[in-house]
């Protein structure tokens, strides 16, 4: 292949003078010759791309980093607990007989099955014979037998009068806290309601 090119011009610097690397050092200087730099390199830094002692002091380097920001796993963190304080401003009335409803709901249900468990626990240990017997002896003559207590208190009429009162006091309870409701709304409108403070752990 033939250079087409001509005769390139010659630098007489790069041709007769010494490479950067073989130039002699200034006077007052030793050591090698360093070019400047546009940045001063930080204290402790790497210089010329490998940290400062070797591979090795830059490998310790970082074990080290990495050990100061190891956690340590013994220590006990108390927890903080969190409070705010809150104000019962109103209270709504609705919302107030729908749960009042139920609840005495169920517990008319519990007033029943509680009169029927303790009917039967007291009928299987004999109360009913024993103070019936005392009773009517009491109250007989010799024409008479005198007050009959067992039939009296049979189970269908506890169950049956248990469940009127159970009955009453649903109505009684639900008019009673939706009344408190707006007899509530209207005293927090002058004291403010009720403030309760509430706590939340971290």
């Amino acid at each position: 292949m033939t250079d087409t090119r001509g005769p390139q011009p010659q630098y007489e610097g790069y041709t007769t003078g010494p490479l950067p690397g073989e130039r002699e050092p200034a006077p007052g200087q030793s050591g090698p010759y360093h070019p400047p730099q546009a940045y001063p390199s930080p204290a402790g830094g790497t210089q010329g791309g490998r940290p400062p002692g070797g591979t090795q002091g830059g490998v310790q380097g970082v074990g080290a980093a990495q050990a100061a920001r190891r956690p340590r796993t013994g220590a006990r963190t108390t927890p903080r607990t969190r409070k705010a304080r809150l104000r019962v401003a109103k209270a709504d009335p609705w919302s107030v007989m729908k749960v009042s409803f139920l609840l005495s709901i169920a517990l008319g249900i519990c007033t029943v099955v509680a009169s029927a468990v303790l009917w039967m626990v007291m009928d299987a240990m004999g109360v009913f014979e024993t103070v019936g017997g005392t009773i009517s002896e009491a109250t007989g003559s010799n024409d008479s037998n005198g007050f009959d207590l067992q039939s009296f208190l049979s189970l269908p009429r506890v169950l049956i009068f248990t469940s009127v009162i159970a009955v009453i006091d649903v109505v009684l309870a639900t008019a009673l806290a939706t009344l408190g409701s707006f007899i509530y709304n209207l005293s927090a409108g002058f004291v403010g309601g009720i403030e309760l403070t509430l706590a939340e752990d971290e």
